[in-house]
């Protein structure tokens, strides 16, 4: 299992990453999509890198809104797994723009 990251982690790593915030329990990223069905191909190709890395984001939906929370609830916090998830998530919302 990865280690927990302190706070002073997690704000780096978060500074650098796209429109994440949050702290060591969880970090955040909220994104607007242009349509339903293109927010549902995001989750599809997240879904898919989720399984690849076998660690996977809580995923809300609310019409074209995503808000994607990345934490590992098996350590009870934010760790490199989480960051590293997140650095993919941006790749993806960057294609999908």
């Amino acid at each position: 299992m990865a280690d927990l990251l302190d706070a002073d982690s997690v704000r780096s790593a978060v500074a650098v990453l796209d429109g994440w915030e949050g702290g060591t329990d969880a970090i955040v990223r909220t994104v607007g999509l242009r349509s339903f069905p293109a927010a549902i191909a995001v989750v599809d190709r997240v879904a898919k890198v989720a399984e690849e890395m076998d660690h996977h984001p809580d995923i809300d939906i609310r019409w074209r809104t995503l808000t994607f929370r990345c934490v590992t609830h098996a350590a009870g916090g934010v760790t490199t797994r989480d960051i590293a998830l997140a650095n993919r998530i941006d790749r993806i919302l960057a294609d999908a723009s």
